[in-house]
């Protein structure tokens, strides 16, 4: 599915403007999703880690037993290379990915109990925490880890936000704003940590205009975007945005950061989310007596 009418794709040695076609029907990624990619993004002029993107998609590459056929170095310079065909100040969400074309004398296929389903709640985090220790012929731990983090963030029962609840609002990504919707653990975590999510729509997640996030008025913004460090977030991305300038989070200094690692990856760090998560409900009451 394209996203954008403004593509730009690199395929057999140089760059194509458009949608190009790039795999074909007996290709071993079409027939058997032997294919992996990894998500880098430019905005304000500026590409977020991409050297470690591209290493990444190697390494990923490597795990499924593909071949990488170019170098750290020399894919960061090719995504240089086709950045500069967009407009200055694009947003860009850039795809280095790899997938396999021949196969040897097997074909791989999967095995028993070997289909899983997309992870949207806590209690989806608890299923595949038994799952995984299941195939490790370790039961018992992975049923003692749930235990532990059921003690923070309950048995996986979808949590109701209370009355009065502090609207905390989570940004994947900030331009455009991406959000998580109900569909998502993200939004048990907000909950549980005594806040609402004012994205209350039943979507994993969504862009959001500026309009939207405005017209949302959350009491706190709560940075977490996907593959980048949390000491590159940018706060005044969303405090010196023009058209934020009346949300109640950015007049009264509720923009918070909190590593993916701990809100945008469905597992045991999700505990340290939810406390986190915490902090910000507390400095948002704080921040606002007597109005609640």
């Amino acid at each position: 599915m394209a996203i954008s009418d403004t593509i730009r794709t690199y395929f057999n040695g140089t760059w194509h403007d458009g949608d190009v076609p790039v795999m074909r029907a007996a290709d071993q990624g079409a027939w058997l999703g032997s294919s992996v990619f990894d998500g880098a993004r430019m905005f304000d002029g500026v590409m977020p880690d991409l050297e470690a993107h591209c290493a990444r998609v190697n390494a990923s590459a490597k795990a499924l037993m593909i071949e990488p056929t170019v170098s750290v170095e020399d894919m960061v310079a090719l995504v240089r290379e086709g950045m500069e065909g967009f407009a200055e100040g694009s947003a860009v969400y850039i795809r280095p990915m790899y997938w396999g074309i021949d196969g040897d004398a097997t074909a791989i296929v999967p095995g028993d109990h070997a289909t899983g389903f997309a992870t949207v709640s806590v209690a989806d985090v608890y299923r595949d925490i038994r799952d995984i220790a299941q195939r490790l012929d370790v039961p018992e731990r992975g049923e003692a880890l749930v235990s532990e983090m059921a003690e923070e963030l309950g048995d996986g029962a979808p949590p109701e936000p209370a009355p009065g609840a502090p609207a905390i609002l989570i940004q994947w990504w900030p331009k455009p704003v991406i959000s998580p919707g109900r569909l998502s653990w993200a939004h048990e975590a907000i909950v549980l940590a005594g806040g609402r999510n004012p994205l209350d729509e039943a979507v994993k997640s969504r862009p959001l205009t500026n309009r939207e996030v405005a017209e949302m008025a959350p009491d706190a913004i709560v940075l977490s975007w996907c593959g980048v460090r949390p000491e590159k977030y940018r706060p005044d991305v969303v405090l010196q945005n023009p058209d934020f300038a009346e949300v109640p989070a950015v007049r009264r200094g509720q923009v918070h950061c909190v590593g993916e690692p701990f809100l945008g990856r469905p597992g045991p760090r999700l505990v340290d989310g939810v406390r986190r998560l915490r902090e910000v409900v507390a400095a948002c009451v704080a921040a606002s007596p007597g109005e609640r």
